[in-house]
């Protein structure tokens, strides 16, 4: 079953991208992920009241809780950097970047969890990186933003590398709490260093103006993120980091089939083969 967790993952994830684009075109994209946060809480919380795991709480040792918080902490990183590249770049170019986390958390898996990979595997993780490859322009890696910001990319690579650490904090701290307890843990932490981000720039009172469909969107990418996670976290905490992590990244596809129909972003030709390889890689990982 964590397979099928783990597919649900990559699908809510994928839809998450999008409702999140919606939600950040006049709105500024930490305050965005701020509010999202919230709903993301209350959503775990409320999955925690219904699979009954309340009782777990105080049978939470203190290393799993460190690993929860320092996954929260990487988890909010990651959020905080991806969606500034959302609203910085084009959304097929932010989400196979973002997705190059991949190989990172297989590498990662291999070194601290101590899963294996055969050579069919190695071939799968480098098929991968070549679809990453393909679907990244020299242009792109190069493009600055006026004003002297840096460009779409860095901020896309900083996404990948804490969704990297995100995975192994999250299969080690997993191993000693029930998932959904788990994952209601870890978001408050993503809040916490949310909303701190949001007072450090002083961007309190762009709360207050986020328009009415912006903030509908936000929510609704909130809810998308909620269901992701408790699927991630499930599939994590009884299938290998080095399979449920690639079945995830699946979710590059379900963005780009949305991104054609809602936003009119369309692939070249190199890209559309970068994807392949990134899809095909992936289902291979998902099935050695």
């Amino acid at each position: 079953m964590w397979l099928v967790y783990a597919a649900g993952s990559a699908f809510f994830a994928g839809v998450t991208s999008i409702l999140a684009k919606c939600g950040i075109r006049k709105t500024d994209s930490t305050v965005a992920t701020a509010v999202r946060t919230i709903v993301i809480l209350l959503f775990s919380w409320i999955m925690v009241a219904v699979a009954g795991s309340w009782d777990g709480i105080g049978s939470v040792s203190g290393r799993t809780l460190l690993l929860l918080i320092l996954s929260g902490a990487a988890t909010g990183a990651s959020w905080l950097c991806y969606f500034r590249a959302l609203q910085l770049g084009d959304i097929n170019k932010v989400v196979p970047v973002d997705k190059s986390s991949t190989v990172l958390t297989i590498l990662l898996a291999l070194i601290f969890l101590g899963e294996g990979i055969s050579l069919p595997k190695a071939a799968a993780v480098a098929v991968i990186a070549a679809g990453i490859f393909l679907m990244i322009e020299k242009k792109d890696v190069t493009e600055q933003k006026k004003g002297g910001k840096g460009s779409w990319f860095f901020y896309a690579a900083g996404s990948a590398f804490f969704a990297s650490l995100t995975a192994i904090l999250g299969k080690i701290g997993m191993a000693g709490v029930e998932s959904n307890l788990g994952t209601a843990i870890r978001t408050c932490v993503v809040l916490l260093m949310a909303w701190m981000m949001v007072a450090v720039q002083g961007k309190q009172k762009e709360v207050q103006g986020i328009p009415g469909r912006e903030l509908l969107f936000i929510c609704l990418s909130g809810v998308a993120t909620g269901a992701s996670w408790l699927c991630y976290y499930h599939a994590l905490q009884d299938g290998p980091a080095s399979i449920v992590a690639p079945v995830d990244k699946l979710s590059v596809l379900v963005t780009v089939i949305f991104s054609r129909l809602i936003f009119g972003e369309k692939l070249g030709r190199r890209s559309a083969f970068g994807l392949m390889l990134l899809v095909g890689g992936t289902a291979v990982m998902a099935v050695l």
